[in-house]
């Protein structure tokens, strides 16, 4: 009798590719082929990486600072992170607390493959970053989801998360500003999901704030940690390099924590990556001393070319969008283009149609909003040169007007 034998796991079957990546990828493609593609997929800055890094890595090249470091990051870096965590949110580390990783998103895996047992439930508010409840699915741990409403700017509403703890709750997800949807949580929103916290003592916090120097609201931004004081050692207050400071492909991201939970997450990643690069570490080191003060400026220009999205997308029969307040991304309402149908008579009928439409017709690039547990919407990074954004909304605004509109169809 024969055997099958399977090489892959049974586990790789609940793990679905990047939908992010995909569409990155088949942009690339295209322009390869030689197509006129815009991406407006990948949340990327387009600004150059910030001086002081530049000048931290080469000044490391050149002292030879090539080797092996300490395995959860420099002592030198984990100072800088220290004082950044001290100066930007008023929170107060040791380096016993503080662990670095090769790029946040290692860092939010090396938490739940050191904390989640089977069964345990994480809290995902949607939209959400593609990667949370993969994650969490692949140490254990089971998502759950609490939508937040596009009406309520996509914040987090404490009553919504109320209903959602249970005794098996063990994490609860934060990122905002948030990606995909550029939405953003105040003082005030954040104490009342703190008030709702404080009733359930087994409930952790992973707080990513990737997108904190990337806020356009009058209201400064601020954390969980820094809000609820009393909260402070149930919170992993996630951070990193590459969009607040233009370092995607330096590849650091870093968190502030519970010293066991940090020690733990230092042993998962010895065993697997040991220390991020050298080199990309002390550019960090550089880059956290120097006051962020280039991000007044990439917000002002993110504003500008969010504004010019916003006002194109909303001038689209079928469309609506909610004007962020941070992050580079803005999230429209897409659902109003079902029941079209484009000049080859394909009719839209998800998210999922009017990105594909909007590739093959307008050579724009976007993800469905799918892919963020929000179908209906559509991600836009406005991300990329301004002349871009401009070509690529006057590109999607064409493609639109050629649809029928259902009554015609």
């Amino acid at each position: 009798m024969e055997t099958t034998l399977t090489l892959l796991s049974k586990n790789m079957n609940q793990i679905p590719a990047s939908q992010t990546m995909a569409i990155t990828n088949l942009a690339r493609e295209l322009r390869a082929k030689g197509e006129d593609v815009i991406g407006m997929s990948t949340g990327e800055p387009d600004f150059d990486t910030v001086q002081s890094a530049v000048e931290g890595g080469i000044a490391a090249i050149r002292a030879g600072d090539t080797r092996y470091t300490a395995g959860d990051g420099t002592p030198a870096l984990k100072d800088a992170i220290i004082y950044k965590f001290k100066r930007d949110n008023d929170l107060t580390y040791t380096r016993d607390q503080i662990t670095v990783g090769t790029g946040g998103k290692q860092v939010i895996y090396n938490a739940m493959a050191a904390s989640l047992d089977a069964g345990d439930e994480v809290i995902i508010p949607t939209p959400y970053w593609v990667s949370y409840p993969v994650m969490a699915a692949m140490c254990g741990g089971v998502p759950v989801y609490v939508p937040c409403r596009s009406e309520n700017g996509f914040a987090l509403d404490a009553k919504d998360l109320e209903d959602a703890i249970t005794p098996k709750t063990k994490w609860l997800f934060l990122n905002f500003p948030n990606n995909p949807s550029g939405g953003v949580m105040g003082r005030a929103e954040l104490e009342a999901v703190a008030e709702v916290l404080r009733k359930h003592p087994q409930v952790y916090v992973m707080t990513d704030d990737m997108y904190e120097f990337l806020q356009f609201s009058e209201e400064p931004f601020v954390t969980l940690a820094q809000v609820a004081p009393d909260l402070f050692d149930r919170v992993l207050t996630v951070n990193g390099m590459s969009k607040g400071f233009a370092m995607t492909g330096w590849r650091i991201g870093f968190a502030g924590g519970p010293a066991e939970l940090i020690k733990a997450m230092g042993k998962v990643q010895s065993q697997v990556t040991a220390n991020p690069c050298s080199i990309a570490q002390a550019a960090s080191v550089a880059a956290l001393s120097a006051d962020p003060d280039h991000a007044e400026a990439w917000c002002s220009e993110f504003m500008h070319r969010r504004d010019i999205v916003i006002e194109a997308m909303n001038a689209i029969d079928g469309i609506s969008a909610q004007t962020p307040q941070g992050a580079f991304y803005a999230f429209p309402d897409v659902t109003g283009l079902y029941g079209c149908a484009a000049e080859d008579g394909t009719v839209i009928l998800s998210a999922e149609d009017v990105a594909t439409y909007w590739l093959k017709s307008a050579g724009v690039a976007v993800v469905p909003g799918d892919a963020f547990g929000q179908p209906g919407h559509v991600r836009i990074s406005y991300s990329i040169a301004t002349d871009q954004v401009k070509t690529a909304m006057q590109r999607i605004a064409a493609a639109c007007a050629k649809l029928r509109v259902p009554e015609e169809v």
